[in-house]
């Protein structure tokens, strides 16, 4: 019986039986028609689905944009709740409506916000959004105040604020990277110092110019019709980030040291070499080169100096940051010294680190700061109350200390505070899950969340008391929402829907939006009460007729005994229709990129022109197996760490495991295996041709690392630490390093415009491959146009027919 599943209504009470009636998982219907690689990879062929929901301020409508077929241009859509009637916003009305992301008032009847730029407020009783800025400068940070009277926004590097009453627009705090002009001479060097001394008519002057300054000081303070005259933060610097307190009286400033270029990111304190990278097909017919992110090592990480900018008396304070628990040790100190006989570099003391958020409390009254070392290794949440008197220097407070001999996760990190703007809450990965915990001034940290799955996603409810939280507490591939109250730990689940859903509560929480999708159907909207049980209804159906008409082949989630660790792999499989135990199948093992990343979940994936490719092969009678090998993401800590100064071993155990639960389960002929996958999934390709030959009898391997030595640092140094340090570790990563091992058929793809993992990773492996008399066994394409991710249409087309042509060779 061949069931088509739906693409736009999704009921939680009616999930199961859906399911019921789907394929059974793992094999595709009937074809309804012929598939193709070319229609597969047409752009939009699947239709555009919503993209970046939000809520009106009132909770009546929603808004989503969708970018129309076949076009880069997005427009903008409103649903109303109650009567679900669609609208797409003409450009003419785009003015009178807000925007996603803001600020808002604490008592929920202000939202401020910036658009195309420009300041907006949306207030309780206005019908339209009211500007406030019409500037060619772009205003960013909109901030409503304390008071509710005024909003805040910063231009440049000034942050002013509008009485809303009045319109009047005030500087409230100017900051300058320079010397302050009118600082007095610095004395302690001999001859100014003399020169003072022995010349009254210069000591005169210059006690007549800083009493003019002094006074002028003092009427900008005692005048409140004047600005405030600038901060000068200081030669040779560069603003971070610069945070204005809800009171509008404070300013946290990060400072770093001017870079000689200013080529690499302006946010970044690391620095390092930028490499470069040409672009040969241009519009001029000459080759352009372009500046990429440097290469992982070849910074100099520095603290940020801190400085507490108190805008009403006109001082600033640097912060200590010394007093993190930690921070003058080193964790690397038995690498370094391996390492010494090749000149590695001396460990800094006390240890660089950098400052990844900062979070006011709602009255201005303390700051919450997240650092996080160079090295990866420790996490601190820390808090600076702001002193009573401008003479006190403010203390930093270290609440939060955290460690990990491997490496701190990139996901897991949110923080904030809790309504009595005493007490923080925070995700951490200490119990080897992610999960909800609440900090109080010298207490142990409460754990409101726990067991072997992941929480992520926390929003603070409006009372303080509970929070609405993701996670996949059934199972490792189905994530849900659930309600956490801080009185009694525990999730409360909230959606049952199936698949992969996230939920943003209404503004005032009685209702969620939900974008749902399943293994076979993009993500979709849908609106649900706010309580356990409630049914949702679907808001958009946006899949296209061409693709609801294919009979897809529905992944079956599988678990895989592991050999190596005490637990399972979790896996999609398609299997071919009609498949049986007694027939020898050929199979392809799909390696997803990013290393840390889930794909072996029942939702949309984000890999969805493998998805409709595998559904191609199955057709075709190949058996497909995506795994989510160690290093992947869902899985916790332990999992996501397995891969520290091993690169490619742990993941290469795990794709043996699962060949061979295809050889048992599914009667595949293990001589007819082959593997394909882009990014960190080539990667793994080529560490899988070049170590184990025996595995796969062909690979393609797409735009693929080959050298973590000429990858990025944020990434890489988390995983390998730096070569420098630790040069065994690339040693042991790295593809190139074993190429001599290739004995089996490689496809090489890679985009030549790509800033991610640079066309030079596989143009020095092919290199490597020609010196090592490889000829027969490597082929290469190139694609002129093409960053890390394929654009055009033609290119995923001519890559995928080869990687096709390539199984078809040599596994059947």
């Amino acid at each position: 019986m061949r069931i088509r599943l739906p693409t736009s209504t999704l009921l939680a009470g009616l999930a199961l039986v859906l399911q019921a009636l789907e394929p059974a998982a793992g094999q595709a219907g009937a074809p309804a028609s012929e598939l193709t690689i070319a229609a597969i990879m047409a752009r939009d062929w699947i239709g555009t689905p919503p993209e970046d929901p939000y809520w009106s301020a009132d909770g009546k409508s929603i808004y989503y944009r969708q970018r129309r077929a076949g076009s880069d241009v997005v427009d903008l859509y409103r649903i109303e709740i109650a009567s679900r009637r669609t609208e797409r916003i003409p450009p003419a009305e785009l003015g009178r409506v807000e925007g996603p992301d803001g600020s808002w008032s604490r008592d929920r009847k202000l939202k401020a916000f910036i658009r195309e730029g420009d300041l907006f407020v949306e207030e309780r009783g206005r019908r339209f959004a009211r500007q406030l800025t019409r500037t060619t400068d772009a205003e960013s940070a909109p901030l409503v105040l304390a008071t509710g009277r005024s909003v805040a926004f910063r231009r440049g590097d000034a942050f002013h604020a509008i009485d809303l009453e009045s319109g009047l627009d005030t500087t409230l705090a100017e900051l300058c990277t320079a010397k302050d002009p009118d600082a007095p001479p610095d004395t302690g060097g001999f001859l100014t110092g003399q020169q003072l001394r022995l010349f009254e008519v210069l000591a005169a002057r210059q006690a007549n110019k800083e009493e003019l300054l002094a006074d002028d000081r003092a009427r900008r303070v005692a005048d409140p019709t004047r600005s405030p005259p600038p901060f000068y933060l200081g030669e040779k610097r560069r603003i971070l980030r610069a945070d204005l307190s809800p009171s509008g009286t404070h300013v946290l400033v990060a400072l770093a040291a001017q870079r000689p270029e200013e080529k690499a990111d302006p946010q970044s304190a690391d620095g390092g070499k930028e490499d470069s990278m040409p672009v040969f097909v241009t519009e001029s017919g000459y080759v352009d080169v372009k500046e990429i992110r440097p290469k992982v090592g070849t910074g100099s990480p520095e603290s940020p100096t801190l400085l507490l900018l108190d805008l009403v008396r006109q001082t600033q304070a640097a912060l200590d940051l010394s007093v993190l628990p930690g921070i003058a040790d080193d964790p690397l100190a038995e690498l370094r010294a391996a390492a010494a006989a090749q000149a590695a570099a001396p460990a800094p003391a006390p240890r660089p680190v950098r400052l990844a958020e900062v979070r006011w409390n709602e009255d201005g009254s303390r700051v919450a700061l997240q650092f996080f070392s160079a090295d990866n290794k420790d996490r601190w949440l820390a808090a600076v109350s702001l002193p009573a008197s401008g003479a006190l220097v403010p203390a930093v407070e270290s609440l939060v200390h955290e460690s990990d001999p491997a490496w701190l996760g990139w996901r897991f990190t949110d923080f904030g505070w809790m309504k009595d703007d005493r007490e923080l809450w925070f995700l951490s990965e200490s119990s080897g899950f992610s999960h909800l915990y609440v900090q109080s001034p010298g207490a142990a940290k409460r754990a409101l969340t726990s067991g072997p799955f992941e929480v992520d996603r926390p929003r603070l409810a409006r009372d303080g008391r509970s929070f609405f939280v993701s996670a996949n507490r059934e199972s490792a591939g189905n994530y849900e929402a659930y309600r956490v109250r801080v009185d009694s730990p525990g999730l409360e689940p909230l959606t049952a829907a199936g698949g992969i859903t996230y939920a943003l509560p209404s503004p005032d929480e009685k209702l969620l939006l939900l974008t749902n999708s399943w293994a076979t159907r993009p993500p979709e909207l849908f609106v649900q009460a706010t309580r356990p049980g409630a049914l949702p209804k679907a808001l958009t159906a946006t899949t296209s007729p061409a693709f609801s008409a294919v009979a897809w082949s529905v992944p079956e989630i599988v678990q895989i005994p592991s050999t190596h660790f005490s637990g399972t792999l979790q896996a999609r499989v398609y299997t071919p229709v009609g498949w049986t135990p007694a027939e020898s199948s050929p199979a392809v093992v799909f390696i997803h990129g990013a290393g840390y990343l889930q794909n072996a979940h029942q939702g949309w994936s984000s890999y969805y022109r493998e998805f409709m490719f595998h559904t191609l092969l199955t057709r075709a009678g190949y058996v497909v197996l995506d795994m989510d090998y160690r290093a992947s993401a869902g899985y916790g800590r332990d999992f996501r760490t397995a891969i520290y100064r091993q690169m490619g071993e742990p993941e290469l155990e795990d794709l043996a495991d699962g060949v061979a639960w295809l050889v048992a389960q599914r009667a595949v002929d293990a001589k007819r295996v082959g593997t394909y996958g882009g990014s960190y999934g080539g990667f793994l390709t080529m560490m899988a041709l070049f170590k184990r030959p025996e595995l796969f009898a062909a690979g393609a391997a797409l735009r693929p690392v080959t050298d973590w030595a000429h990858y990025n640092q944020g990434y890489t140094s988390a995983i390998l630490n730096t070569p420098e340090v630790d040069p065994e570790a690339y040693r042991r990563s790295s593809p190139i390093e074993f190429a001599a091992g290739l004995a089996k058929p490689l496809l090489i793809c890679h985009g030549m415009v790509d800033d991610n993992v640079a066309f030079q990773d596989s143009v020095r492996l092919v290199q490597r491959l020609i010196e090592l008399g490889k000829t027969d066994l490597f082929e290469t394409a190139i694609y002129p146009f093409e960053p890390h991710d394929f654009v055009e249409p033609t290119s995923w087309v001519d890559e995928y027919k080869r990687i096709f042509k390539l199984f078809e060779t040599h596994l059947k």
